[in-house]
């Protein structure tokens, strides 16, 4: 880990076990760590310091972990650690740690090897290939030997409150659930336990909730973004803070969230779709062998998310509709579908459905293949000095990143998709098809108006990513799912 060594007391011998450490030494190490975290030197560590003190270590930890190291340790209810209680609460985490490395150790030589590691996430339930194995280990193994001894084990997990080896390999495993409001990542995978136990739905409803939340705070953004798309050209020329205005003025403040309700509403059921697809295409692929390497995580995620498109794709017809809606015109969502089918009937729920499709390709595949090349390269520049998870920060730049490349590529597709979803909204207006929209859209306005909206678009990733993170470790904690 950065920042902290904690190896002086432990040294092992090839071939052996962890050796029992002298008491002294031990002490003398925790108080190494004591003064790291102790920073105005009061001999007390409160929540702050330990806050400040694992972010300044790059010990990532998750989210509440400082709570939770000072419930455990603080003895005396005083909201503080002083060493003898911080000393107790290290020695009671080695113990746990030690016997989660027994139970890795399978051959009991005293170092944990990449087969090891696999063979301990199959017998959990979750298949990994010897690759990503490796991945978990260069993580950890500091020295470069291509095993992880005990103190590698310790100093890594010292501080991280996990208390089983099911925690450990859901920290290993699962990435943060980020939602932006275009919902075509590919969905998490989970554990035969987290499905039996219930587990993965508490975890699909913690990534709705803050989707709402998410999608509830950029809701303005975003209705600006569908009226960019829709009425900007060279002739009427929008900008972020005309359109905001303009929108204020026809319909006061509350129109800022017009389409946001049906916005929420279509979470639920996408993301349980997307979740049932995946897990059919995803055996279909690959069996029950193993997790889906990168291309193949691609096109199961592709098909998930088409599918989940195709049964919900009504509910963005009537989002877009109710986004652009004047006031008065529809009093609600069923309002507005009788209308939508009294006036043009059941094929116009599916206008704009061929480049919706189309567009889930270019903004899976690129999203993905940034993602997980920017966080690979992260980790094996950082894989001698820091932890498996990459950490928040690190995470939320790689999606951040890959995000804004994905949508660069899909977004024309996104933005004939809305015009075709929105032709209705015009009276006696044409009503051309993908192709000719395209045409129309570069002979009039050229290349540049193809990605009308496409700013207010990338105003709203920074805050709904960071929204979208602290609803979902939030509500983990509410829900009770046991991943840091």
């Amino acid at each position: 880990m950065v920042g902290v060594d904690l190896a002086a007391g432990g040294a092992q011998e090839p071939g052996s076990g962890p050796r029992r450490v002298p008491p002294q030494e031990n002490r003398q190490r925790w108080g190494s760590l004591f003064d790291q975290l102790d920073t105005n030197q009061d001999g007390r560590v409160d929540i702050n310091e330990l806050r400040e003190g694992l972010a300044r270590m790059g010990m990532n930890v998750g989210s509440h972990a400082e709570q939770d190291i000072l419930n455990e340790g603080d003895t005396d209810h005083d909201g503080q650690l002083d060493f003898e209680e911080f000393a107790r609460y290290l020695q009671d985490r080695e113990r746990k740690l030690l016997l989660m490395f027994h139970s890795l150790d399978r051959n009991h030589d005293g170092h944990i090897d990449v087969t090891e590691i696999q063979q301990t996430f199959h017998r959990l339930g979750v298949y990994i290939s010897l690759q990503q194995a490796e991945k978990i280990l260069h993580s950890i193994d500091k020295d470069g030997t291509m095993t992880i001894d005990w103190n590698e084990w310790r100093d890594h997990f010292i501080l991280n409150p996990l208390e089983n080896m099911e925690e450990v390999l859901h920290y290993w495993k699962h990435s943060t659930v980020l939602d932006i409001g275009e919902c075509l990542t590919v969905p998490d995978e989970f554990s035969e336990k987290e499905k039996k136990t219930g587990m993965w739905w508490k975890q699909l409803i913690a990534g709705a909730m803050a989707g709402a939340v998410s999608r509830t705070g950029t809701a303005p953004l975003d209705r600006l973004k569908v009226f960019m798309q829709v009425h900007a050209s060279k002739t009427n020329s929008m900008n972020v803070w005309g359109g905001l205005q303009g929108m204020v003025q026809e319909g006061g403040i509350r129109s800022l969230w017009r389409g946001n309700g049906i916005n929420v509403l279509k979470i639920a059921p996408e993301s349980a779709i997307k979740f049932m697809a995946y897990e059919q295409i995803k055996r279909a692929i690959r069996g029950q062998q193993e997790t889906l390497r990168v291309q193949e995580r691609f096109v199961a995620g592709s098909l998930a998310g088409a599918t989940a498109q195709t049964i919900i794709y009504p509910m963005e017809v009537l989002k877009t509709r109710l986004t652009l809606r004047k006031t008065g015109q529809y009093s609600g969502v069923a309002d507005c579908a009788r209308k939508i089918l009294r006036k043009e009937g059941v094929r116009a729920f599916y206008k704009g459905y061929f480049p919706n499709i189309l567009g889930i390709i270019p903004y899976a595949g690129i999203d993905l293949a940034v993602y997980e090349t920017l966080k690979n390269t992260w980790l094996q520049k950082h894989s001698k000095k820091n932890t498996a998870d990459p950490g928040i920060l690190v995470l939320l730049a790689c999606g951040t990143m890959s995000s804004t490349c994905g949508q660069i590529a899909s977004y024309p597709l996104a933005l004939v998709r809305t015009r075709m979803q929105a032709q209705a909204t015009i009276e006696g207006g044409p009503q051309p098809t993908m192709l000719a929209l395209f045409r129309h859209i570069l002979s009039r306005e050229g290349p540049l108006g193809l990605y009308r909206g496409i700013t207010p678009n990338f105003m709203k990733v920074i805050p709904a990513v960071s929204i979208s993170y602290v609803v979902y470790e939030n509500m983990k904690q509410v829900l009770g799912v046991t991943s840091r």
